[in-house]
């Protein structure tokens, strides 16, 4: 299996979603899914997909 690295746009909307769901966390910002869990694991299986799929 060969790997890449995701693309700069793929890889910043992950750390902007991991963010969110920091800040969520901490009650500074209130993101509506009700779930920082949610937020966190679309951010890492974003950056999972970026680096199995090409282009992504």
């Amino acid at each position: 299996m060969k790997l890449s690295a995701p693309k700069q746009v793929t890889w910043w909307i992950a750390i902007i979603l991991g963010g969110l769901a920091i800040l969520n966390h901490y009650g500074v910002l209130s993101v509506g899914l009700g779930n920082n869990f949610v937020l966190l694991m679309l951010g890492y299986l974003l950056l999972v997909l970026g680096t199995y799929l090409k282009g992504l």
